[in-house]
């Protein structure tokens, strides 16, 4: 079995990740050509995405590899167009659904999510439609394309140098005096008609003055919502909201009710404002993620400072960063220091600090002084970038309970029509007494009721704060369905290696035989000194400024044994427990059981003593495993290449029901692979390392370190960590739980308020006012408690 990579910026640009559609076509194309067994995305050690190809070499040649997946990425990139934007004019909850409806209907059209909060993305054949009919069909809404944000994943045949810009109603934005003024208007007209017909009593305020005074206070919230219904039925769209509301409120005015006719929409009209309001507040929240997004990066070109977009910057060139600015690419720190605020990336706002040679990321504040950089990343590759698509895709990524029930709107909407007009005439031919006018009455009460509007917004509206809420803790989740997921798992699997550990060795305890500690710590580490092992330089970082120690000379390393060498006429061994046995000097048998990793010494020919190393735990580690049992995690399981001694004393530690030790990147594979052949178990492991990729991929979800996690990772991963902390993982699922009870809340809550205030409406029992409570009412309190989620502390 052989192995290749291909770079993928040259097959599809700006891919994310393996989800991207496109992508996802080359991986399955090229899954078809006998010989290759698998395909996946990969960083390629320069910062680049490849695309990753295992292959047999007796059915297929490396030429033949290259060669396909070339022919293939110029297919489907000459074939296909994605685009991932906001769209500007989406008002309504049902504008969502009814957009993406129409875009799915056009012919051409592969795939197309349309969120709530205005997110869209879409996937098309150029062979049978383009990106300018795409754009017709927003048109035809009234609605346009915002200008994509640079670094954001659009792709097309035909390049566009710009974005035509598109007549939209809502392109101008309205002051709010402008928004409350007609319901303002409408409330004053009514409760003045409401006087003049209970107290007042005046006889001029009878007949067509009456109507007239009613129509005037119907049509400034009335007008708006019977031209949206018209344009539905204009597309074909005949069962919405908006006709239900026309249907029930002019009906009103047919039978003489007019006061209840106008307060029926005037409340409907103030439900929508609120509606708005809450969603806009939903919108404004992601927004507030992606304005982090830097605008200019300072470049010293020819000798001077010089302001460029950042997607203008190569890797290699050096920026400079001032005090107050946000990092705009990510690079290694070519100044001595300073510090920086995370909290764009990790959520969490405690200043860090970075030295010369660190790398910094882009999206962090500078706090302290002018620092300069060398560019390491793209733009487009840099961390910011990432997680801004991460983001923007998460919202276009619906939960099955949003999707469920944007189908069931659709098909319940009808269904009450047709129950309405039942209700008016089937009473005729079984009741003696029948007054069709008391019978429409209860149909135009049933209609009222029956009007969606509190799942349709205060579902998504919990999904959008749930993913908001996670953003605020460092948590990024790539989509509702995984908020979903979260509440389902039962089993958590690990990895040890920076994900419960630091992922970098501290020397943990020193025991000198025969000389003071001091003394055997400065003899090791000027040996040290000499290599570039992990362990050399924990030692040597423990030891402090290595300037202060003492010269080695005629410094020799033993492959596989350690180091020896002359510090101030002393012969220095410091290694394993091999190389005193290899010059044969005698040692206490006890070093051989000690788990930790040991750099053990002799001085002169005689024991010296050990050093004991270990990769630290992080600082909530425990508290996290602790709290996954809390949370109604039944099993917790650690799973590292670490020798198995090591892996179970820190399993031991940190309290997980399984460790196991001395895997390779496949046995991880297998152990999982064993976990999910029990359908009892619903399976979450987290990683960090580019090894842990196929892991996360195979996992019910897979959760990724993104502070010190590798690219692969991040990519494959379906929740991203970015404050690597592994409390996280409990704050991510006590999100998903907290999201998904408030999300059924409201639909218990909806349903059984309508179905029971439909019943008394059908029984006669109930007038326009709890027909209005029924659905404005309750959509009010259902947007209310989805945006609870957005306060809750976690």
């Amino acid at each position: 079995m052989a192995k290749t990579k291909i770079a993928l910026n040259i097959l599809l640009p700006q891919a994310p990740d393996e989800r991207d559609a496109c992508v996802e076509r080359l991986i399955s194309v090229m899954k078809r050509h006998k010989g290759i067994e698998q395909a996946h995305v990969e960083n390629n050690g320069s910062g680049e995405p490849a695309l990753c190809f295992h292959y047999n070499d007796n059915d297929i040649s490396l030429s033949d590899v290259e060669r396909m997946a070339r022919d293939a990425g110029a297919d489907i990139t000459a074939h296909y167009g994605h685009l991932l934007t906001e769209v500007d004019g989406i008002h309504e909850m049902s504008q969502a659904a009814t957009l993406e409806k129409a875009l799915r209907d056009t012919k051409g059209v592969l795939g197309v999510s349309v969120t709530d909060a205005g997110f869209m993305r879409a996937e098309w054949d150029e062979r049978e439609t383009s990106r300018e009919k795409i754009l017709r069909v927003l048109e035809a809404h009234r609605l346009k394309i915002k200008s994509t944000a640079a670094g954001s994943n659009e792709r097309s045949s035909t390049p566009t140098a710009a974005k035509p810009s598109l007549p939209s109603a809502g392109a101008k934005e309205e002051s709010k005096w402008t928004e409350y003024a007609p319901a303002i208007a409408s409330f004053i007209l009514l409760m003045t008609g409401i006087a003049f017909d209970q107290w007042l009593k005046s006889a001029f305020f009878t007949g067509y003055v009456r109507l007239g005074w009613y129509v005037a206070a119907y049509l400034p919230v009335g007008w708006p919502v019977a031209l949206r219904a018209f344009r539905a039925i204009r597309r074909a769209d005949f069962f919405t909201e908006f006709l239900l509301m026309s249907l029930a409120t002019v009906g009103a005015f047919a039978i003489g009710e007019y006061p209840e006719g106008v307060a029926v929409m005037l409340f409907y009209a103030i439900g929508e404002l609120f509606q708005d309001a809450a969603v806009n507040r939903a919108r404004r929240n992601i927004k507030a993620l992606l304005d982090i997004r830097p605008d200019a990066a300072t470049v010293n070109r020819n000798g001077s400072w010089q302001a460029v977009k950042p997607q203008e910057v190569a890797i290699g060139e050096t920026i400079q960063v001032k005090a107050g600015e946000k990092v705009p690419l990510d690079g290694e720190m070519l100044s001595d220091g300073s510090s920086f605020n995370t909290a764009a990336l990790t959520g969490e706002s405690k200043p860090n600090t970075f030295g010369k040679g660190e790398t910094v990321l882009a999206g962090m504040l500078n706090l302290d002084k002018v620092v300069e950089l060398k560019v390491t990343k793209k733009f487009a590759d840099s961390s910011i970038s990432r997680i801004l698509d991460m983001v923007q895709n998460a919202t276009t990524r619906k939960a099955q309970t949003e999707l469920f029930i944007r189908k069931f709107a659709r098909v319940y909407t009808p269904i009450v029509v047709g129950l309405a007009l039942a209700l008016t005439f089937l009473p005729y031919f079984f009741v003696d007494d029948y007054v069709f006018r008391d019978w429409l009455y209860r149909a135009l009460i049933f209609l009222v009721i029956s009007c969606p509007c509190a799942l349709t917004v205060a579902i998504p509206l919990g999904y959008f704060g749930g993913i908001g809420a996670a953003s605020r803790h460092g948590i990024l989740f790539k989509g509702s369905n995984f908020l979903d997921l979260m509440t389902k798992v039962n089993t958590v699997v690990m990895d040890k290696t920076g994900t419960l550990t630091e992922g970098t060795f501290k020397v943990q305890q020193i025991v000198a035989v025969g000389s003071s500690e001091d003394e055997l710590l400065s003899l090791v580490a000027a040996l040290e000194t000499q290599s570039t092992h992990p362990i050399a330089k924990a030692v040597v970082a423990h030891a402090g400024d290595s300037s202060n120690l003492p010269k080695a000379n005629d410094v020799e390393e033993i492959s596989g044994h350690g180091l020896k060498g002359k510090i101030e006429g002393k012969d220095v061994l410091a290694g394993n427990t091999k190389l005193l046995d290899k010059f044969g000097i005698t040692y206490d048998a006890a070093v051989k059981d000690i788990v930790e990793t040991l750099v053990v010494a002799a001085i002169d020919g005689k024991y010296a003593g050990y050093i004991t190393i270990a990769d630290t735990l992080k600082s909530d580690a425990k508290e996290a495993v602790d709290g996954m049992k809390a949370a109604g995690i039944t099993r917790t399981v650690m799973l590292s290449g670490d020798k198995s001694s090591i892996t179970k004393k820190v399993g031991n530690e940190v309290g997980v029901n399984e460790a196991f030790g001395d895997l390779l990147p496949e046995q991880k594979v297998e152990k999982v692979e064993a976990l999910k052949a029990d359908k009892s178990l619903a399976v979450a492991f987290v990683g960090d390392g580019i090894n842990d990729a196929p892991v996360l991929a195979l996992s019910d979800v897979g959760m990724a370190m993104g502070g010190l996690g590798s690219d692969a990772a991040i990519e494959t991963a379906d929740v991203v960590i970015q404050t690597d902390q592994p409390s996280r993982i409990v704050t991510a699922i006590r999100i998903g739980k907290a999201t998904r009870r408030i999300v059924w809340q409201n639909i218990g809550f909806a349903f059984g308020v309508k179905l029971i205030v439909m019943a008394l409406g059908a029984g006669g029992l109930a007038t326009m006012w709890e027909a209005v409570f029924a659905d404005v009412g309750v959509a009010m309190l259902a947007i209310f408690n989805a945006v609870r989620i957005q306060r809750m502390k976690f």
